[in-house]
């Protein structure tokens, strides 16, 4: 039986997840799309805390530009909140996505703002 994408998607997730981890110094950015926006959000996996988060659903983000932009912009927001608590290397969790399009261009848009991968 053919599996759905979906469940391609986690089993890539977790394999990821096996290998990156987040901490207080590096935390870990992870992305998540859906059809209609992305969201992301830095995590430190030692104690399991959000330190900061972004999404194309903010006010502060143009719906007037297609999908790639929008996720730049999220991209530059939370390297702006990220800089802001004098963090700026992070490990870059795309979540089982391929990277390309709109994980690309999130990634792009936080190298913009000074993140370090």
């Amino acid at each position: 039986m053919k599996r759905s994408k979906e469940i391609r998607r986690k089993k890539i997730r977790i394999g990821v997840r096996r290998k990156i981890r987040g901490t207080a110094e590096r935390p870990r950015l992870c992305v998540f799309r859906s059809n209609n926006d992305i969201y992301c959000q830095a995590i430190d996996d030692d104690r399991s805390v959000t330190l900061a988060s972004a999404s194309s659903r903010e006010a502060g983000i143009d719906k007037g530009v297609n999908k790639a932009e929008q996720a730049k912009q999220v991209g530059k927001v939370i390297a702006e909140r990220m800089k802001s608590k004098n963090i700026d290397k992070v490990v870059f969790d795309r979540s089982g996505y391929l990277y390309h399009g709109r994980i690309k261009a999130l990634a792009d848009g936080a190298r913009e703002g000074g993140l370090v991968f």
